[in-house]
């Protein structure tokens, strides 16, 4: 007997991302729903080697459906989220709405499976942003062994990041360099993003900071501790898929960096790829499509005492996104409704 789920926002990337993965790690569901707004309706997408076409969301009866996960952004989330949850469908938020509700756990499963237990609170979970999850999993196993006391991070953060908008606007300009008279003038961004960084994603808060720089603080110390110290760089880059990630980190104890390779190694959901030489890390066209958070550039900090810096690569769509809902779904099943 398997789950009755909802994917809400089913012709988004992350949607679809969603419904790729909960074919590919084979979730048990029975049936499976694929929602989306009116404009979007009887859209075809692909659940393994079905082909679903989209139901309106608007309306949807959420009674007798386990688990419904959430790719809609926070506005439609604000609307159809309680209602679900009061329909008894665990929901499962890929929006930042619900992530600082101290009723709400916000869960990374390789950092804080236990969180799960507190969703009947509110029949809500929180999915982390994209740039939190993947440093969390590297942050935790070496946290357990040296106690992190500062991180400094720069982020360098994929286009699709906001959207198919974006990864569009991105190939329009770039092509458009090339090309005179089909130059394209910036919309998502307010900068041009071809051949060109912007250190700019969300917005600009009062002490000079952005939102997405104050969320990684905030998940960060939700997630993991309260007393980690973060200040964080979120910087748009131009490609189209992969967040990188220059985390330095201070710890209480002294961490050795073969040590630290060793821990991370052993970690879940952690790929280990540090050799000095040539190519022997990676960048976020190698881990496109795949399950890992990659670590590499693992190295003493001389300038601090107890200091380490690493180099942490990962799928957006993927752990940042759609397989971290998808693997609070597994815990959420293993840990509580125990079905499939």
């Amino acid at each position: 007997m398997g789950y009755k789920v909802v994917v809400a926002g089913a012709t988004g990337n992350v949607g679809r991302e969603m419904l790729n993965i909960l074919a590919e790690r084979q979730f048990p569901v029975d049936e499976l729903v694929p929602l989306a707004s009116r404009r979007s309706l009887g859209t075809e997408v692909s659940f393994g080697d079905q082909t679903l076409k989209t139901r309106d969301i608007e309306g949807f009866d959420f009674t007798g459906y386990d688990i419904a996960l959430f790719a809609i952004g926070s506005d439609a989330t604000k609307k159809y989220a309680p209602i679900a949850a009061k329909q008894g469908c665990v929901v499962i938020d890929n929006s930042s709405l619900y992530r600082y509700d101290p009723d709400v756990p916000l869960v990374v499963p390789e950092v804080n499976p236990e969180a799960v237990d507190g969703y009947a609170k509110k029949n809500i979970i929180a999915n982390p942003n994209c740039s939190t999850a993947q440093m969390v999993v590297a942050l935790k196993p070496l946290h357990d062994r040296a106690k992190i006391k500062r991180v400094v991070v720069s982020t360098y953060q994929s286009v699709s990041g906001s959207g198919k908008a974006a990864i569009d606007e991105l190939w329009d300009q770039t092509k458009g360099m090339y090309v005179p008279g089909q130059e394209v003038e910036p919309k998502v961004y307010p900068k041009q993003i071809a051949f060109n960084v912007i250190p700019h994603i969300d917005v600009f808060l009062d002490d000079g900071s952005t939102k997405e720089e104050w969320k990684m603080v905030a998940e960060t110390k939700k997630i993991v501790d309260p007393k980690i110290k973060l200040t964080a760089t979120c910087v748009r880059v131009p490609v189209f898929v992969g967040h990188a990630e220059a985390i330095n980190i201070e710890f209480e104890d002294f961490l050795d960096e073969d040590e630290a390779r060793d821990i991370l190694r052993e970690a879940p959901g952690i790929m280990v790829v540090d050799k000095r030489e040539d190519g022997g890390y990676i960048t976020p066209v190698e881990c496109v499509g795949d399950f890992a958070t990659f670590i590499s550039r693992i190295r003493q900090d001389s300038t601090i005492e107890n200091g380490l810096n690493l180099w942490c690569v990962s799928d957006n769509l993927r752990k940042g996104a759609a397989l971290n809902a998808v693997q609070i779904a597994e815990t959420l099943g293993n840990r509580v409704l125990k079905k499939g």
